[in-house]
Order: C-alpha cells, then sequence, then structure tokens
C-alpha cells in the first residue's frame, strides 16, 4: 500500500512544492519512492496552474541540483480522502485546511504543521519567502530538507511505510 502525503502553503508556487520535490529527492536516495504518493496544493487559488516560483526553483537548483516540478493548485475538501497525511506549511495554512473539513474535524489527526518533523532546526512554521530576499529562499530549502529527512524517519518509525 502506498503512503499519500500532500504539503500545502497559501499560493502552492514556493513552499509546498519545494517540500514535495525534496521529499521525492529523499524517497529516492533512500530507496523508498515506490513506498510514498507525494503532492502538494495551496490554500488560496492565486496562482492556478502556475509552476513554482523562480527564485524557489533557482535555490533548489543551488542547493540540491534539482529542478522543481509541478503546477499550483487548490486544496480542496476532497483531498482529505485522497491523502493519509496533509502538511501545512504554517499556522494559517493549517487553519485554513481544518476549516476545509468537511467532517467537522474527523480528518484532524491528518493535518499536522510540516516543522513538527524538524530534528535540526526549532522554528515551529516554514517562512513564506514571497516577499523576501534571495536567503529567505536559501533558508526554507535547507528548513525543508530537514523537515522532509525527520519526516522520513518518522513514518519508518511509526510503520507507516510499512514494507519499505
Amino acid at each position: 500500500m502506498v503512503y499519500r502525503i500532500v504539503f500545502v502553503c497559501l499560493g502552492n508556487i514556493c513552499r509546498s512544492p519545494s517540500a514535495e520535490n525534496i521529499m521525492n529527492l529523499q524517497l529516492r536516495q533512500r530507496g523508498l519512492a515506490h513506498r510514498v504518493k507525494c503532492d502538494s496544493a495551496g490554500t488560496s487559488g492565486y496562482h492556478v496552474g502556475s509552476p513554482p516560483d523562480s527564485r524557489m526553483n533557482a535555490a533548489a537548483k543551488r542547493k540540491l541540483k534539482i529542478e522543481l516540478e509541478g503546477r499550483s493548485r487548490k486544496f480542496q475538501a476532497f483531498d482529505f480522502d485522497e491523502f493519509d497525511l496533509i502538511l501545512a506549511m504554517d499556522r494559517d495554512n493549517y487553519r485554513q485546511i481544518a476549516a476545509l473539513d468537511p467532517t467537522g474535524g474527523k480528518h484532524a489527526s491528518k493535518v499536522r504543521l510540516m516543522c513538527e518533523f524538524c530534528t535540526k532546526h526549532s522554528l515551529k512554521e516554514v517562512p513564506d519567502p514571497y516577499y523576501g530576499s534571495e536567503d529567505g529562499f536559501n533558508f526554507v530549502i535547507e528548513l525543508l530538507e530537514d523537515a522532509c529527512n525527520g519526516l522520513i524517519d518518522h513514518l519508518l518509525k511509526t510503520e507507516a511505510i510499512a514494507g519499505a
């Protein structure tokens, strides 16, 4: 059985597509890509259909030698049934996701904050680099590397991706 994760930020052009692509990279590196399916979405529809932000893509190329793939889409209520884990980049995203739960909270255990899985960083939220400098984009890549690595360790430890 494949474990399904969706990463969610505001516009789905910076943080969440980066998390999706970094997670996919780390899963491939650890031989686990066949056990987990990743996607990303935004709580707003501002950028639907757009590729990842060029500045975020440049940071991913610099730090990880990868090209960010995907197109922005909006998180929808049906995503609660499609995914086993929904990872919000910040508390605002978390609240917006929770408000869409068609069951009135039945899916609450599926929704978590991305930074819960960090092992090197103590931040509680992934900052939005959209209005900042190059350093902000670089930091988000570094933070997401940490969180994705911790997430994979967590999934292995809890046997969410058993049989890997």
